[in-house]
């Protein structure tokens, strides 16, 4: 059994990208089992509304079983407050996420102050499940440094320390808020966050997750395959990558997650140049090369279900 707690399924006006069939057939085919869906859909999932809307989805295509979402968090308070009564009370809303820092779509809460208000009122409102963050400290993106003709520099565009800064934050907001839920910090892609991490565990409740992408490819993959490999947060340097395949050996990593995001190659290709990666396909790839590298299968199963059905707990396996 497998869970992939973090895949970006299209529908809705972006239908033409991928829909929730294609991406669940994807994860069975690579093996995966069940899946959480993000929230950075058009419209973003903010609402009750909207995410019985996009669970009608689901099961207009026949899928119910193995499909989780999470809501999107703003900046709003009365919206936090009904992002917690979903998440509390319905069995499919499977966590809150948070973007720290701008991704794909319409969906953020960038000021820190207003991610300090995001902790203190999930605290008052009793919150103890999940909210995922996207780490990225806008203050410290060097845009101008971007150039798409040179892909790599993506990487300096948006560095190691924009996401470093963003998790200490994420640290910072939920201890000052006397926070009782978990923070994930997604798709963490540098070993100094890690340590954040890690160091954190014993004043919060704190999980990180690690893609295939980050832990298989280096700058010199996004150079050599160009702006099919832009991402949020980039691909970096090869001892960046090797520090963080150090880290999940070590278990300072909780899990496994794909971060699934379908893009047509003429949105990859030309302005707006979407970041992205359709890393389920490289899932079985790293579950092998993991293998071969002295992984055992308790770690496996550990990183690929174990530890995201203890985090997250609703999860059913059927």
């Amino acid at each position: 059994m497998r869970i992939d707690p973090h895949v970006h399924c299209r529908d809705w006006k972006q239908s033409y990208k991928a829909t929730i069939k294609d991406v669940v057939s994807l994860a069975k085919a690579s093996g995966v089992d069940i899946v959480f869906d993000m929230p950075n859909t058009e419209p973003p999932i903010i609402s009750r509304e909207l995410v019985e809307r996009r669970l009608r989805t689901a099961e207009e295509y026949g899928i119910k079983n193995g499909y989780y979402l999470y809501v999107g968090v703003t900046k709003d308070p009365k919206q936090i407050e009904e992002a917690v009564d979903l998440v509390t009370n319905h069995d499919r809303v499977i966590g809150m996420k948070m973007y720290a820092g701008r991704s794909v779509g319409d969906i953020s809460v960038i000021n820190g102050k207003d991610q300090a208000i995001v902790y203190r009122t999930l605290a008052d409102a009793g919150y103890k499940g999940v909210v995922a963050v996207h780490c990225e400290k806008e203050g410290l993106f060097r845009n101008g440094l971007w150039d798409p003709a040179k892909p790599e520099t993506w990487n300096y565009a948006r560095s190691n320390a924009a996401e470093v800064e963003s998790v200490r934050d994420q640290i910072k907001f939920a201890q000052e808020a006397g926070f009782k839920g978990t923070v994930h910090v997604c798709h963490i892609s540098t070993p100094e966050a890690v340590e954040l991490v890690d160091a954190a565990r014993k004043n919060i409740r704190i999980t990180c997750g690690v893609t295939p992408h980050h832990l298989l490819y280096s700058e010199y993959d996004a150079m050599k395959n160009g702006l099919m490999f832009k991402v949020n947060p980039p691909i970096r340097d090869a001892k960046t990558r090797d520090g963080l395949m150090l880290a999940l050996r070590q278990g300072k990593i909780d899990w496994i997650e794909t971060d699934h995001a379908p893009h047509t190659a003429d949105e990859k290709l030309n302005s707006p140049y979407m970041s992205g990666i359709q890393s389920l396909n490289l899932y079985a790839a790293l579950l092998g090369r993991l293998r071969t590298g002295g992984f055992t299968e308790k770690q496996l199963d550990d990183l690929t279900f174990g530890n995201i059905a203890r985090v997250f707990g609703k999860v059913r396996v059927s």
